[in-house]
């Protein structure tokens, strides 16, 4: 299921909390739209010892991802410059909403990706729900 097709659920007020549900939620958008959607690429009739292969190549790009994220890696450099990608989080208000101020989280400046990913690939995103599926916290 894709991210666009679940309910955010309410976020925390602004503060630590919110910080944390921010992360939680960008772990969420990248094992549903990048790691579910890698899987459902795997061809349906592999054997399970390929598919399990398939499988931890998934996560071992997505967690060489949060690296970069992370700034453990991704950094071109010589004596003057440096290039490196930014990953930010970014909660504002809905296209029909009433705005507000929109709460930007800069990824390399959180608790890190990489210390998220093996709650996120068991499919927990942290104590406050990041999303509702008919009624159900995930």
């Amino acid at each position: 299921m894709a991210s666009y097709e679940f309910e955010l659920a309410p976020p925390p007020e602004p503060a630590r909390d919110r910080e944390l549900w921010l992360m939680h939620a960008a772990g969420l958008i990248l094992f549903e739209d990048v790691g579910k959607y890698a899987r459902g690429e795997i061809a349906p009739g592999l054997d399970p010892v390929a598919r399990k292969a398939a499988e931890k190549a998934i996560d071992d790009a997505l967690y060489g991802l949060m690296m970069v994220i992370d700034g453990v890696s991704g950094r071109l450099t010589n004596d003057e410059h440096q290039v490196t990608l930014g990953f930010s989080a970014k909660l504002e208000s809905a296209p029909y909403a009433a705005p507000s101020e929109p709460t930007v989280l800069d990824l390399f400046d959180s608790d890190g990706m990489c210390m998220g990913f093996h709650q996120w690939r068991e499919g927990d995103f942290g104590p406050d729900a990041v999303i509702r599926a008919n009624g159900d916290r995930l």
